[in-house]
């Protein structure tokens, strides 16, 4: 994916640009992601590159009223673009290994909030929907944890975040191309992972 450390660091940051926008990135993400100037990309990526690929993850019935975070020349976190469907979408950054552009729910945000507090567990209390429909590069697909394997390409996809047990659903937990898998089994942040549209 997807999600993985990375980007779920990335994403924290953007619950509070939802409330402060021209919040700095944080100098702890800088050090997680040396190669990365900041959660819209480089710097160097105009605002209106930056809402494109950020849009690129979401169905165009969800893109068109999403909320654009991303950020701005001196790597601030900012919002690209006002939205009014509680979705909100973030660019990522091609060059860094579990950050690509993804459009998520309030419920995903909570979820990605709490799995970077190191919660026990999700405290969403409905499932949250993410999409990344652009595709992805993740680490693994059962250690939520993982910054050293080598990366792994996967097609556009979207997830539903909510603690799923694979016994209970049927479904496998190994990646597959098509269709649906739980990844990260076994741990509270379990969610299903559907490849392709939805």
């Amino acid at each position: 994916m997807q999600l993985n450390r990375m980007y779920f660091i990335a994403l924290s940051s953007i619950l509070a640009v939802s409330l402060s926008p021209g919040l700095p990135f944080p100098s702890a993400m800088a050090e997680d992601m040396p190669d990365m100037q900041g959660m819209g990309g480089p710097v160097s990526d105009s605002a209106q590159v930056q809402i494109d690929r950020a849009l690129s993850a979401a169905p165009s019935t969800i893109a068109k009223g999403a909320k654009v975070v991303g950020t701005d020349a001196k790597g601030n976190a900012i919002t690209l673009r006002d939205g009014n469907n509680g979705f909100t979408c973030m660019p990522g950054n091609p060059s860094v290994i579990g950050d690509p552009p993804m459009c998520m729910d309030a419920a995903s945000m909570q979820w990605t909030a709490d799995f970077e507090a190191h919660k026990p567990k999700p405290t969403n209390t409905v499932p949250g929907i993410t999409y990344m429909l652009a595709g992805a590069t993740q680490r693994s697909d059962t250690n939520p944890y993982d910054k050293t394997s080598p990366a792994i390409s996967v097609g556009p996809h979207w997830m539903i975040l909510w603690p799923f047990d694979p016994k209970a659903t049927g479904l496998p937990t190994k990646h597959r191309a098509t269709g649906a898998y739980i990844m990260w089994a076994g741990t509270p942040y379990a969610h299903v992972h559907i490849m392709g549209h939805p």
